[in-house]
């Protein structure tokens, strides 16, 4: 029936004044004209109408006039595949290319299940694929991340010989590193005669994929070396993300550098990359400077700058930001929310947080999620709201996983709260928790409160079940190299000088009325050895190094594993005054500024 309709339109596209003679001059036609004609069409209603003409002229027969028609319909945004199907039907002995537009086209509609059955046929048809046909198929693998069938298209590549070609070669390391076999894509790569920035580029986002930071940019850094290639803006944003989760803020430093040397203007993407690289390397006054300077602020621009400020204690300028967003009328999601809740509950605003989660659902329609509840839970907790955070729990839709009832815990602890911490303890321990804070938490709180049989039972428990402490650590950057130290550590080669500076700090810190608060120190041990153990937490250790090790002034910044007790926030505090530096501490999900005696979360973390 579509074939009847078509070819009893009026041929529009043909001028006025041929229509009297529409015989003659379609016969007139040369098949160059026809595929000008196809070249031309803007809907399906002009292709269906070129199509009829092409129909009534025999011009069908034409593989090339065909081709053109096919490739027009399946590939143009307004195209039809139902359509462009019946078109390939029309092909007597349709060949590699014609194949190859149907599974391009499927995939330019996403339906990418078809496009793999399309190339099944093709085989069956006995057509030999070419090498345009791999690296489409390979793409739609790389996103639905079917392996298995990559691994056979890859045997096809083979097969067939075109294991060379350096289109091909880049698909695959693209598509084995979608589907997390990274180790395969460096063989891939590792056997290239010829690269180009794509492969290089390939490899590095199947690092990135997998999470693996440090490859990331141990293969960029051989790219650099090569000195014949000049970076994508992907690649340069899964080479900021590297830096980001690594914490590597000089390497940072100079992929900024590189992108402003190499780029006449970053996109948002790049943009925002730098501002969430900023931020999380603890340099909230550089990101917060990018951000303002941005000319267009989208979604997850904001939503980066926002989780920034939270991380950093700033609650009220990321309630300040998010209220600027509003006023641009840019909706925010939920990860935005996540951000804006988390913001609230690192600065203790009960009230502003309990009105966005509200806002949140009633006014934006956004369904809470467990992070979402997690942030209130903490927002409660750390405000020593304890039963409203458990009827929270209680009182959602989801079942609480092991963050919430751990965030309970923790300020239980805090906030010394026995009972309502035994029941998120209990809670805990039946989803099977084999997280050693967990028991470390509820060790701490039974020996705050002098119960130390409780205590002995949980330890006991630890050791009948394997369970293994992490003990706390401190990363300390000096000379562009990154340091490790342990709480009472001695294996370090400057070890003698690092204990003569705590000795000279503590000596300074009497003069401030500084007082170790032995409280802290969860044994059952005389005064004198649990003064010894506070001198020597990691992060003293870390900081009497960093004055050794690094010029006057320059800023000190220090990576934890676990949260900051608050014997060292105070001692921290009185050093960045007496030695007149900037301390930065990252605490797992929080950033401490201390300076001039002071610390930017105001003492409540």
């Amino acid at each position: 029936m579509v074939r009847t309709s078509v070819l009893y339109q009026t041929p529009f596209l043909i001028p006025k004044e041929y229509h009297a003679k529409a015989q003659e001059f379609n016969f007139s036609l040369k098949e160059q004209e026809w595929i000008s004609m196809i070249k031309k069409c803007n809907s399906m209603k002009e292709l269906k109408q070129v199509h009829g003409q092409i129909l009534k002229l025999g011009f069908i027969c034409s593989s090339f006039c065909a081709g053109n028609l096919l490739s027009t319909c399946a590939l143009s945004e307004w195209g039809s595949m139902d359509y462009a199907c019946l078109i390939f039907e029309e092909i007597d002995d349709p060949g590699s290319f014609e194949y190859n537009t149907v599974i391009r086209g499927y995939v330019k509609d996403m339906n990418l299940e078809e496009a793999l059955l399309w190339y099944v046929h093709m085989i069956e048809n006995e057509v030999e694929p070419d090498n345009f046909s791999y690296p489409t198929l390979l793409k739609v693998c790389a996103r639905i991340r079917a392996l298995k069938e990559g691994k056979q298209i890859h045997g096809q590549i083979l097969k067939f010989g075109h294991e060379d070609n350096v289109f091909v070669q880049n698909s695959l390391i693209n598509m084995y590193g979608k589907c997390g076999e990274v180790r395969q894509s460096c063989i891939v790569f590792e056997q290239m005669d010829q690269r180009t920035i794509a492969s290089w580029s390939a490899l590095i986002a199947a690092n990135a994929n997998l999470g693996l930071w440090s490859e990331c940019l141990k293969v960029f850094g051989e790219m650099n070396s090569e000195g014949c290639w000049r970076a994508e803006e992907s690649t340069l944003v899964s080479v900021i993300s590297a830096c980001t989760h690594l914490d590597a803020l000089d390497f940072g430093k100079a992929t900024h550098g590189y992108l402003l040397r190499n780029m006449t203007g970053l996109n948002v993407i790049v943009e925002t990359s730098l501002i969430d690289m900023y931020v999380k390397c603890g340099c909230l006054e550089k990101g917060l400077f990018l951000f303002q300077r941005m000319t267009n602020k989208n979604q997850m621009s904001y939503s980066a700058i926002i989780s920034g400020l939270a991380l950093h204690g700033r609650g009220e300028e990321a309630l300040r930001i998010y209220h600027e967003m509003l006023k641009e009328r840019i909706e925010p999601d939920d990860v935005v929310y996540v951000g804006v809740l988390s913001a609230c509950s690192h600065a203790g605003l009960v009230e502003e947080g309990l009105k966005c989660f509200d806002r949140m659902r009633l006014e934006h329609r956004i369904e809470p999620t467990i992070q979402h509840y997690g942030c209130m839970v903490d927002l409660l907790g750390r405000a020593g709201r304890l039963e409203e955070a458990l009827e929270l729990i209680k009182g959602m839709p989801m079942e609480p996983n092991d963050v919430l009832w751990r965030s309970l815990l923790s300020a239980c602890r805090v906030h010394q709260n026995v009972e309502l911490g035994e029941v998120a303890a209990k809670s805990l321990f039946k989803l099977k928790s084999r997280n050693a804070s967990d028991y470390v938490m509820l060790c701490n709180m039974y020996a705050q409160a002098k119960m130390w049989e409780k205590m002995a039972v949980i330890r006991t428990k630890m050791v009948n079940e394997g369970i293994i402490q992490v003990p706390g650590s401190c990363l300390v950057e000096a000379d562009r190299k990154l340091y490790n130290f342990v709480s009472q550590d001695r294996s370090h080669t400057c070890s003698d000088e690092v204990y003569e500076m705590i000795h000279q700090m503590e000596c300074q810190l009497k003069f401030e009325g500084y007082s170790p608060d032995t409280s802290l120190v969860l044994f059952d041990v005389d005064e004198e050895e649990k003064r010894q153990r506070l001198s020597t937490h990691c992060q003293k250790l870390a900081i009497a190094f960093a004055l050794i090790k690094t010029s006057q002034g320059s800023p000190i910044r220090i990576v934890r594993n676990v949260r900051m007790c608050t014997d060292c926030h105070t001692y921290t505090k009185l050093i960045s005054m007496i030695y007149e530096r900037d301390i930065v501490v990252r605490d797992r999900n929080q950033f401490h500024h201390f300076k001039d005696g002071t610390c930017s979360c105001k003492d409540y973390w």
